[in-house]
């Protein structure tokens, strides 16, 4: 489902800002630019080098709790696995903002309650990273744009460029046209995640939270309505 990705997109940007501007620039869902940060926070620049160095095996725990339960589905129920996935994080999501509820107004990034907020981000935020690589579909990433952004350029070169042959032209008007949503969703849920975190704080982290709920109740109908024996 091509909606699925831009909401899961938009969620990734809003999410990641959020942290960010938060959280001591702490990344939840671009989890491997911390390393960036660790490294600058032990030449002396930055902070909460502890925090970002103890949210990596979050992640790491959300990949691998997600692996577990889709694994623990017998092959019959095995399309219920994104709804599965969509509902974890969901409850994530919420444990995200109620700790970082706890820890506002936050001053020291390594304090338990910005330890135990940067956590569960990371947590849910690991659950959607490993989702598309657990539940194959057709779609494109949604938590890291760097590789879209890069495929969106070729396509746009190969489009233009006189040279190119007419069926390598519109199988890159057809990439184009999946990626640009999920990555025209993440910048708009980047902006979002940093104006709703000045207005309404660690509360925002509600509208991904019901937005997940909505994926879980709604994701597949289309599919299953196509299946013989339903209407």
């Amino acid at each position: 489902m091509k909606s699925e990705d831009t909401i899961l997109a938009a969620i990734a940007g809003f999410v990641d800002t959020l942290s960010f501007v938060a959280l001591f620039g702490l990344f939840t869902a671009h989890v491997t630019g911390n390393f960036v940060l660790i490294g600058a926070g032990v030449a002396g620049f930055g902070q909460g080098v502890l925090l970002k160095l103890i949210v990596f095996p979050a992640f790491v725990g959300g990949v691998v709790l997600s692996s577990l339960l889709v694994r623990s589905l017998s092959e019959g129920r095995a399309r219920q696995g994104a709804r599965l996935l969509h509902a974890v994080q969901a409850v994530l999501m919420v444990g995200f903002c109620l700790a970082g509820v706890w820890a506002t107004p936050v001053s020291q990034p390594d304090s338990l309650p910005v330890i135990v907020a940067g956590v569960a981000g990371a947590f849910a935020m690991g659950v959607q990273n490993a989702h598309p690589r657990l539940i194959q579909r057709p779609g494109v990433p949604n938590t890291v744009m760097t590789g879209n952004v890069t495929q969106a350029i070729l396509d746009v070169v190969d489009m233009l460029s006189l040279d190119t042959a007419g069926s390598a032209r519109g199988a890159a008007r057809e990439r184009f046209g999946k990626m640009m949503p999920a990555i025209a969703a993440f910048a708009i849920g980047a902006v979002a995640g940093a104006l709703a975190l000045r207005y309404m704080g660690f509360w925002a982290l509600l509208a991904p939270a019901c937005a997940l709920v909505g994926l879980a109740l709604t994701t597949g109908e289309h599919e299953r309505a196509q299946t013989p024996g339903h209407a």
